[in-house]
């Protein structure tokens, strides 16, 4: 959700197949409305790479559907039918793999990304994932703007814990101080950033984390523009 997103057709179809009609703006807007519960549980100790933990984030970002909320005429989505449908929902998604799910680049990423590396800043992707960041960066033509690629399952931590973020600034050779880590969810990644140093800022497009003190920007591009603006 900083550089790529969800394959927004590939969940519209899911969730067709289990009887929920959304379009793909609308999946795109209840996901992002869906984070800050999911920031809640992750920073109770929950590992966001857990399946249950998917489950958990589909099942609210589902309930957040305007097709589902208007189905429901306001009394809440149907707790059994709706558990049913997002455990189903999550596994197949999860089961179509990273590299398929995780597919769309967001708008302006590769503009922002070649933007920064032309200004001389150093720039890696830390991510919380299952061993296949690098090639995906590498399959979606961003790993050539990229200094280092951390991924928590080659390196055996993953964020919130420090040591991750620790491992790209080794990577990258550069200070705490001077750097800034932008991520979608602040449990994990502002907090996580801070604890080891480094500046922190939130992924926000939809203005959904308005109680967070910390700095949000609405996308990659938005914040690449801010930081070479900040420069000159």
């Amino acid at each position: 959700n900083t550089l790529v997103g969800m394959d927004l057709a590939l969940v519209c179809e899911r969730l067709a197949a289990h009887g929920i009609v959304a379009e793909a703006a609308d999946v795109e807007r209840a996901e992002a409305a869906a984070r800050p519960e999911l920031s809640r549980l992750l920073g109770r100790g929950r590992s966001s790479e857990d399946r249950d933990t998917f489950v958990f984030h589909i099942r609210n970002a589902i309930a957040a559907l305007p097709s589902v909320v208007a189905r429901d005429e306001g009394r809440g989505a149907a707790g059994a039918e709706l558990d049913r449908i997002a455990h189903a929902v999550a596994h197949e998604l999860k089961d179509a793999g990273t590299r398929r799910l995780w597919s769309r680049v967001l708008p302006g990423v590769p503009e922002a990304l070649a933007s920064l590396q032309a200004a001389g800043v150093k720039l890696a992707v830390v991510s919380n994932s299952d061993g296949t960041i690098e090639s995906g960066m590498v399959a979606f033509g961003l790993r050539d703007f990229l200094d280092a690629v951390v991924d928590s399952r080659v390196v055996g931590f993953e964020k919130p814990d420090p040591r991750i973020f620790t491992a790209a600034l080794t990577a990258v050779g550069t200070r705490p101080e001077r750097t800034a880590h932008l991520g979608d969810l602040h449990a994990v990644d502002v907090v996580g950033a801070r604890g080891a140093g480094v500046h922190g800022v939130l992924v926000d497009p939809f203005d959904d984390w308005d109680d967070e003190r910390c700095p949000r920007t609405r996308s990659t591009a938005d914040l690449a523009r801010a930081l070479l603006a900040a420069r000159r």
